[in-house]
């Protein structure tokens, strides 16, 4: 059977050797750029089946490559596991609208890298299912349950991180603005029922 095959861009050396070397005793097929042109090249010529992609590249930039390959039908359905040393909200919430899995911010745990591909992995390889069944994480789930049980009412952001809070996830009022534009993705056409109240926080249209 061959083996799950991963396509690992940064520029940083050393972290690219760490994200391979892990990922590879995980027993993955493990191949690494260092640059957005190398990265877009190498998808074409040998497709991987998922992308650890970090957002801070020189030239084309992680943002850059993600927009390319989720408008391009022959690469659009590639998972891709973002990274940000910066981790500011505007880039993660840019990175899932145009069409990623996932995001890691940096400084990361190879472990917790490891959990989130084998996840991001694991809802790719489902089997297809009926249309209008949508696959949620745990956090997102409590969400829109807390959302869904009172159409109309505006939770703020810290009833929806009471709300949210799991074993799983720790979340934060900036992450719950990443957890809605991921929902409201996942959704699709009907996404736009979760309304944004500036300056309070969220609802769902009744």
């Amino acid at each position: 059977m061959a083996r799950t095959r991963i396509l690992v861009v940064d520029d940083e050396p050393d972290i690219l050797e760490l994200v391979q070397y892990n990922l590879s005793k995980d027993n993955y097929d493990v191949m690494g750029v260092e640059s957005g042109e190398e990265a877009l090249a190498q998808v074409h010529a040998t497709p991987p089946d998922l992308i650890v992609l970090d957002l801070m590249l020189p030239g084309v930039d992680g943002l850059e490559v993600c927009r390319v390959l989720k408008r391009d039908t022959r690469t659009a359905a590639i998972p891709i596991v973002m990274l940000t040393a910066r981790g500011e909200e505007a880039d993660m919430v840019a990175g899932l609208e145009l069409g990623a899995d996932d995001y890691l911010t940096k400084p990361f745990s190879p472990r917790v890298l490891l959990a989130r591909i084998r996840a991001v992995l694991r809802r790719h390889s489902t089997t297809p299912i009926a249309a209008d069944v949508v696959l949620l994480t745990p956090t997102e789930f409590r969400v829109l349950h807390l959302l869904a049980r009172r159409p109309g009412w505006v939770f703020t952001r810290n009833q929806i991180i009471a709300a949210a809070q799991g074993e799983d996830v720790s979340v934060t009022e900036r992450s719950v603005d990443v957890h809605i534009v991921s929902l409201r993705r996942k959704l699709g056409t009907v996404g736009d029922t979760i309304e944004t109240i500036r300056g309070v926080g969220y609802r769902l249209q009744e």
